[in-house]
């Protein structure tokens, strides 16, 4: 991950400079993913002859903000790069002063265009940015202010990453990020992979797929397996001839297309178990009294009225968490404590309408829904067909009517086979994230 960065100053004497306006463009290898683009208030005169060379004047910055003000922005964004900009001393020296001057040590690695621009167009006649711009076709508009010039060293850079076949640069930033050594066969499957979500397939030298993994960041995880010193990462790492992969948008597709996968085509250095992904399920239960009661039961088999858990304690601790949510009465429970609603004609009635609310919230059983994630790029979404209380499959969509009609779901989605461990990772994600939207279908 790459932070472009481009500073203009007041000028004046060495490490006296103040800041005056700053761009920042995180930059994935593919795309911008976050940027910032600010003006700042110094707290000192810009001196004239910078003035004129930027447009940015002392009047123009007595309202905007102090550094201290954007001081944690930049470092948020900031954060697991590596800074580029043309002359990069320049601007990493400048940007460390300003936070030295709040007793802060900001330290990031740094590639510097203008040494990089050298090394991989060495008959440039000139490499400043403006001419080396013009001199490669790149447009460039607000010269000397911050975000013109932070565009131009990004196009730049770009460029820069095309040129470089010998994947100088990506390998001097991977072996910094991992402290691993990569092969250059490894280096051009991690640099051609994206930092997105997604399922990604390790292929052998006879193109035969030797693991599935599913990840939030595609690049990463990869990179992971080739620098990782486990006995199965020593094993990807002699028989891994290429990786593919598939982005997904959604996490809880990867992890079920990748658990469908697995199943189907066992890959050697997988480990898919035979055996049901749950040990644990809570029940409902009456015994003979007015309330249904939640209890953990060790059991293997998931059937109507029952959640299932990865062990007891994650089964208590949605317990805890759907008391709190709902407010169940300790009954509920499963302890000897009397109903908190005792007092009213409807005390078991009440109790028992809170448990079902909570089970409705966090089951998929007996529903008609497709839950909706974001997806694959811009203007995309991705959706997971629920019906009839069983996974259908999942698909993507761009028009907001095609979500809400079960047979143009069914018609653009990828089949998959439902069975109880679909289910168990459809509900598992759904107790532990919020970000999954629930739309209820009609036929």
């Amino acid at each position: 991950m790459y932070a472009i960065l481009d500073i203009e100053s007041t000028g004046g004497k060495y490490n006296e400079e103040g800041i005056t306006e700053i761009a920042i463009h995180r930059f994935d290898g593919h795309q911008v993913v976050d940027k910032f683009i600010c003006l700042i208030n110094p707290e000192r005169e810009i001196q004239p002859f910078v003035a004129k060379l930027t447009g940015i004047n002392n009047k123009m910055l007595r309202s905007a903000p102090k550094f201290h003000e954007v001081a944690k922005r930049i470092v948020e964004i900031t954060e697991g790069t590596v800074l580029v900009a043309h002359n990069a001393q320049f601007d990493y020296r400048i940007l460390r002063t300003e936070f030295r001057r709040l007793g802060y040590d900001f330290q990031r690695k740094t590639l510097c265009t203008v040494d990089l621009s050298k090394q991989l167009i060495p008959e440039a006649e000139s490499h400043s940015l403006g001419k080396l711009a013009r001199s490669l076709g790149i447009p460039m508009s607000d010269r000397h202010r911050a975000n013109g010039d932070a565009l131009a060293t990004l196009k730049l850079f770009k460029l820069l990453l095309d040129k470089d076949s010998e994947k100088k640069i990506i390998t001097e930033v991977i072996r910094e990020e991992t402290h691993g050594e990569l092969s250059p066969n490894q280096l051009d499957m991690v640099f051609d992979l994206p930092s997105e979500t997604g399922v990604y397939y390790m292929h052998d030298k006879d193109g035969d797929i030797i693991f599935i993994g599913k990840t939030k960041n595609i690049k990463k995880r990869v990179n992971q397996h080739f620098t990782n010193v486990g006995k199965i990462a020593r094993k990807l790492q002699k028989e891994t001839k290429k990786v593919t992969y598939e982005t997904t948008g959604s996490e809880l597709i990867a992890i079920l297309k990748a658990y469908v996968e697995q199943k189907k085509k066992k890959p050697r250095y997988n480990h898919v178990s035979k055996k049901k992904l749950f040990s644990h399920t809570i029940d409902f239960n009456q015994n003979g009294t007015e309330h249904i009661i939640l209890e953990v039961e060790k059991n293997r088999t998931l059937e109507h009225k029952k959640m299932a858990f990865n062990g007891t304690q994650s089964a208590r601790s949605f317990l805890n968490k759907v008391a709190q949510e709902f407010q169940l009465c300790p009954s509920s429970l499963g302890t000897d404590n009397e109903c908190l609603h005792q007092e009213t004609e409807l005390n078991a009635s009440n109790c028992n309408e809170k448990v079902i609310s909570a089970f409705e919230k966090y089951s998929i059983q007996d529903k008609n829904i497709a839950l909706t994630d974001q997806g694959r790029e811009t203007g995309e979404r991705s959706f997971i067909l629920i019906k009839n209380g069983r996974l259908q499959g999942f698909g993507f969509v761009e028009l907001n009517h095609q979500i809400n009609n079960i047979h143009i779901l069914e018609s653009i989605m990828t089949p998959i086979r439902s069975d109880e461990n679909t289910t168990f990772i459809v509900e598992t994600y759904l107790r532990k994230n919020n970000r999954l939207k629930t739309v209820q279908l009609t036929s």
